[in-house]
């Protein structure tokens, strides 16, 4: 009888047993003077005896205390959190992957790659998972990754001090790009401790320019990453460290699961596949909707924001809390080895309002941390762990509140959230073919984690690596695989993944890897919008201001006209930061002459390097004098004499391609007989952009 019920009676009712009842009865005795007498700090311990079996007022009164404090503390970290976006930071809210992704792109968006913006990252982070909101710190430290090589990449911040003359070398497109690359591989490694997946992450993700030299360069700082982190690992297990002595590179070990699976199993994967789709699809429709709501709201001021924060906090607790009263005790299973219930902060088997021997599943599941609850679902030969109403329950409560969570004032990834929800079906799904599968429920969960990534990210050899990292299991890897190619191809039938869902919503102009099909019925010079404000080789100051004031050109083409040359001749490009460096220097003379020699000793190389964030010159900052408008300047020396060009004829097609994979700004666009001037217009992202083009041939249809 006693071997009976020590394992199988996790499925029935522990009031069915008559001698359980005399049991609980004696637990409630020995437990009721404590909770009368004295305060106890944790939930677990406060809510150690359900309402149902304890109608006692002062008991009652524990409870409302003990979640009077928990929601307490979740909204005054939540609070803090949101201030710091709210006042500090606006840009740090959110992942920070599609920034990121849209900057590598060629998208230089305001303060995305700032140091205030890094600050909020980390700390914002920090404050919002220990707020206890359904969210992760991946993505968080992708964007943080990038922060910090954007600040190495322009050589520190003048603003706070803090610059260092060795970096200056980086200071170029070209460099900083790769190193913000680099950067956002990085913050893969330390969040997944996978740095292969890192490097791959980079590629098909992050990246939208690869070139070999790329490839190690991310090769080599992951693996830094990694030696740094089994550095810490190691100087931390040996108790130094408190509770960041907890966990390995290796964070959900399920390498201990037989992986053996037969027919059904790929039948199940294939199924699991399709659920990752289809919910995923439904997930990014509602974050796009949540997110244009949410800025709507964040709009109205930081008081706003915060609010929100507040809000979602208070619903978030009042889940947590609320939701495990619901679940069952199930007795502690027999020949464990962990502790059950579970005696120190967190664990597997939560004792909640059960007693002694008993555990609370979904308890297990919402008041542990994020990567606990996670470890949970993907444990190994603990099938009858959690029941089925329990997962169900757990799924559709952490489905939502990752969705509404998302876009509030506050640092947040999409990977843990994504992670959870997939687990619980997986694992859900997993139950429901215990009696044919051959796989463990654990597997289950791992399986159903890669199809709703699948189904949301859309990636997928990077996500295939990174989870065998995670788990450390390479026999999965053929259903891995197949689960994340059919869940991707069944979400990409409904929409985009949800991090170019939403590049696309804050209306940044991404460029796509292909074209649209339209644009093979269009030349380059369909496209072009005028009037072209151009400048001769040594041209008046009081022009070249004139047009900086009127226009908010970033490239000007510079012509070259007799008697400098024997025709009129295209020059090159010259850019608007490099002509106020130029104007505010005051390198300029009565007649209108070549000054080569005089400017370039009069300027060195990193005058004209890209500034940090927010410190450029400015047009405010260039103080002319009424008689140094008529005086002239000699653009040469800061021309870019061999710009990107095509000839007007060219396919529009043709040219998107070029200008994405060769990472330009400016094409400049020529004719193609001679007897015309030498330029016709310049191309930038924006005329690449369907909504232009569309709104200039509006009859055209978008698909064909």
């Amino acid at each position: 009888m006693e071997q009976e019920n020590s394992v199988n009676r996790g499925d029935r009712d522990w009031h069915d047993n008559e001698d359980e009842e005399l049991l609980v009865a004696k637990e409630i005795e020995s437990y009721r003077e404590p909770l009368v007498m004295k305060r106890v700090n944790t939930t677990s311990q406060i809510a150690i005896v359900g309402a149902n079996l304890c109608p006692i007022e002062s008991l009652d009164y524990e409870y409302y205390k003990a979640f009077a404090a928990y929601t307490g503390c979740n909204i005054g970290l939540a609070a803090a959190g949101g201030a710091l976006c709210a006042f500090i930071a606006p840009a740090a809210a959110g992942s920070g992957i599609p920034e990121v992704k849209a900057y590598l792109n060629g998208i230089d968006a305001h303060s995305i790659l700032a140091p205030s913006t890094l600050f909020v990252k980390i700390f914002g982070s920090i404050l919002g998972v220990s707020a206890g909101f359904v969210m992760g710190k991946e993505g968080p430290m992708v964007h943080t990754g990038a922060c910090l090589a954007s600040i190495l990449g322009q050589g520190g911040s003048r603003k706070y001090h803090l610059t260092w003359k060795c970096l200056r070398y980086f200071k170029n497109d070209r460099d900083r790009r790769d190193l913000i690359t680099c950067g956002a591989a990085a913050g893969v490694t330390a969040a997944f401790r996978a740095p292969v997946g890192g490097v791959l992450f980079a590629l098909e993700e992050a990246a939208s320019w690869w070139r070999s030299a790329l490839l190690w360069r991310t090769f080599f700082t992951t693996a830094v990453v990694a030696i740094v982190l089994r550095a810490f690992t190691e100087y931390c297990s040996t108790g130094k460290c408190g509770q960041f002595a907890q966990g390995g590179l290796i964070m959900y070990d399920v390498s201990s699961a037989k992986t053996m699976y037969g027919v059904q199993d790929m039948l199940a994967a294939l199924l699991l596949g399709l659920i990752g789709g289809v919910f995923g699809s439904l997930y990014n429709y509602l974050v796009d909707k949540v997110l244009r709501t949410y800025s709507i709201i964040n709009e109205k001021g930081a008081a706003s924001k915060i609010f929100l924060v507040i809000s979602i906090a208070l619903l978030t607790s009042c889940c947590s809390y609320g939701l495990p009263w619901l679940g069952t005790c199930i007795p502690c299973p027999a020949d464990l080895m962990a502790s059950c219930p579970t005696t120190d902060g967190s664990g597997n088997y939560e004792r909640f309002q059960c007693p002694s021997g008993y555990y609370n599943d979904l308890a297990s599941l919402f008041l542990n941390t994020r990567d606990d609850a996670i470890r949970n679902l993907f444990s190994s030969s603990t099938k009858g762990e959690f029941h089925i109403s329990s997962l169900f329950i757990f799924f559709a409560a952490v489905y939502v509140l990752g969705i509404i969570t998302y876009g509030i004032a506050v640092p947040s990834g999409l990977f843990i959230p994504v992670i959870l929800a997939g687990a619980s079906y997986g694992r859900l799904l997993g139950r429901l073919f215990a009696s044919i599968a051959k796989l463990d429920t654990g597997l289950y969960a791992l399986l159903g984690a890669a199809s709703f990534l699948g189904g949301t990210m859309r990636m997928t050899v990077s996500l295939c690596v990174i989870l065998l990292e995670l788990t450390n299991d390479l026999l999965l890897l053929p259903l891995v695989m197949l689960v994340l190619l059919i869940s991707k191809t069944v979400a990409d039938t409904f929409n985009k993944g949800v991090y170019d869902q939403i590049v696309k919503m804050k209306g940044l102009p991404y460029m796509e890897a292909h074209a649209e099909p339209y644009m093979r019925h269009l030349v380059a010079r369909d496209v072009i919008t005028g009037p072209l404000i151009s400048f001769n080789g040594v041209e008046k100051v009081g022009n070249i201001l004139h047009a900086l004031k009127t226009t908010g050109h970033n490239g000007f083409p510079v012509i070259d006209e007799p008697p400098f040359c024997n025709a009129s001749e295209l020059c090159g490009l010259v850019l608007r930061s490099h002509l106020l460096v130029l104007l505010k220097g005051k390198v300029f003379s009565r007649e209108r002459v070549l000054a080569r020699e005089e400017i370039l000793c009069r300027f060195a190389a990193f005058d004209f390097a890209k500034a940090g964030s927010g410190k450029g010159i400015n047009l405010e900052d260039v103080d002319i004098e009424e008689e140094e408008m008529e005086m002239f300047v000699d653009l040469h020396p800061i021309t870019n004499a061999s710009p990107y060009t095509v000839v007007e004829t060219m396919s529009l097609a043709k040219a998107a391609i070029l200008f994405r994979q060769v990472g330009l700004r400016h094409m400049c666009v020529v004719p193609k007989s001679q007897a015309r001037p030498p330029i016709v217009g310049i191309l930038t992202r924006h005329d690449f952009m369907p909504q232009h083009i569309l709104g200039l041939y509006p009859h055209v249809n978008p698909h064909e």
